[in-house]
């Protein structure tokens, strides 16, 4: 088996980072604590350049600058980012956990048949989590617990058994994954990597240290198994951004929205589904919550799409109030059937697929305004839809076919073509029995135009439909 750990240093920052869309370089703190006595718990590079430092009082960081920002240090969010990212990875991996802390765990070993070799695939989940605005190191080893004590030190390294003590013994203690105080213990000692605490008997390890020490070390080596609880995603999801500031604009909602069809988008992918139905739900804090329904004809999963779509629902909403939070709930998740594609591809590059135009029409326009041509074995015009081409025997037929017929009003009407009986209905009090024609008229159009049976007399004639 080999295991993948995806450590997550800076998870916390990286969950802020990506409500603002223009992080780069920002000084930014997070805070925690109680109101007396705020700490810093992250910083920034820009703001460290401004003497901040974690675990430093808030007093302390605004008497030095006031030139940067805060936000508040929510352990619970930072679950919820753990939680989408390990959705993320299912993709990658039925057997992905989030047991060992600041790291996503995947078995990796029975994905490189499908997905290629483990740098092909390296590089496949850092391109996805540097698009989901994640900093991270990744790490390989034949267990997972040591290639999370080697991720403490290193990044893009992949170990098979043959040199997994090597690479373990080389790390230093305080960053081996043993508790600080047995670290601190085993300095004092005079020892500085893991290979000198291996050399150790056990017996006096066993006598000066608890039984975990032990323990630990041969789970790190794979002498002793330690099963990880695997992740399971839910059945439903949900995103939510909260602003340091309320909005007042739509239009202020697109870049938030664009995140979140991202974060949507990859948990439907670890699911392999699709979503046809999502909900927008705008948090104001003067009255009731605001929700804007989204629904496609057929499951999708592509993020340009999801956006688009809200995008469009966004556009003709009205802000009841200034919005303070901005969430994406989507709780009907279909299986997903990629669409069939032609192997030469023929469409134009410019070109809009038409289920993606489809389902940007009906956003732009309404659910109302957009209709498909269907067929049906009825031979009244009025109860068929008409496409604007021949029918099977060649008979002509109007493209725009009027909802009611009504007189055809002209002096000069021409006979082009006909007549052509219609007579049907009988058996459900529906029953006609028309002539149609195709004439033109004084002003050079072309019609098509019925009158009664038998009666050929064009001013008796019922104008139905227009030829382009």
């Amino acid at each position: 088996m080999q295991w993948a750990c995806i450590l997550l240093p800076q998870l916390a920052m990286d969950g802020v980072l990506r409500r603002l869309e223009a992080p780069d370089g920002a000084a930014i703190a997070l805070v925690e604590g109680p109101v007396q006595r705020r700490t810093l718990h992250s910083v920034t590079p820009a703001a460290r350049m401004l003497g901040l430092q974690p675990g430093q009082s808030l007093a302390a960081a605004q008497a030095l600058s006031t030139h940067f920002r805060t936000f508040e240090h929510d352990a619970a969010e930072v679950e919820r980012w753990r939680a989408l990212l390990a959705a993320w990875a299912y993709r990658f991996s039925s057997q992905v956990s989030t047991e060992l802390p600041h790291a996503l765990l995947l078995e990796v070993g029975h994905s490189l048949q499908l997905f290629g070799p483990w740098p092909r695939l390296e590089a496949r989940m850092r391109e996805e989590l540097h698009a989901l605005g994640f900093r991270h190191r990744i790490v390989a080893a034949p267990n997972p617990h040591a290639a999370r004590a080697l991720a403490n030190v290193h990044d893009g390294l992949a170990v098979d058994e043959h040199a997994l003590n090597t690479a373990l013994g080389q790390l230093p203690l305080e960053r081996s994954g043993l508790p600080q105080p047995v670290a601190f213990a085993l300095s004092r000692m005079g020892l500085r990597t893991l290979r000198q605490v291996f050399a150790l008997p056990r017996d006096a390890l066993a006598r000066r240290f608890p039984a975990h020490v032990l323990a630990y070390l041969d789970t790190v080596r794979g002498d002793a198994p330690a099963p990880l609880a695997c992740y399971r995603p839910p059945e439903h999801f949900e995103g939510r951004i909260e602003f340091d500031s309320e909005v007042e604009s739509s239009q202020a909602l697109l870049f938030p929205l664009r995140r979140l069809a991202q974060d949507l988008t990859a948990f439907l992918a670890g699911r392999d589904g699709g979503v046809q139905r999502f909900t927008l739900v705008l948090e104001h804090e003067r009255c009731a919550h605001s929700e804007v329904e989204v629904g496609l004809l057929t499951p999708q999963r592509d993020a340009a799409m999801l956006f688009e779509l809200g995008r469009g629902r966004l556009e003709q909403a009205r802000l009841p109030a200034p919005v303070r939070g901005f969430q994406l709930v989507a709780r009907e998740l279909p299986p997903f059937v990629p669409a069939a594609l032609d192997l030469f591809e023929t469409r134009a590059q410019q070109d809009v697929p038409w289920p993606q135009l489809r389902e940007r029409l009906r956003a732009r326009l309404g659910d109302d305004a957009v209709h498909g041509i269907g067929h049906s074995p009825e031979h009244r015009p009025e109860r068929i839809a008409m496409a604007g081409r021949a029918t099977s025997d060649a008979r002509p037929r109007p493209g725009w076919l009027l909802a009611h017929a009504i007189p055809l009003r002209d002096h000069a009407v021409q006979v082009l073509a006909g007549p052509e009986r219609i007579e049907s209905g009988w058996w459900d009090g529906g029953d006609i029995r028309r002539d149609y024609y195709v004439v033109e008229t004084s002003l050079g159009q072309r019609a098509w135009a019925y009158g009664i049976a038998g009666d050929p007399s064009p001013a008796h004639f019922m104008l139905h439909g227009w030829f382009a």
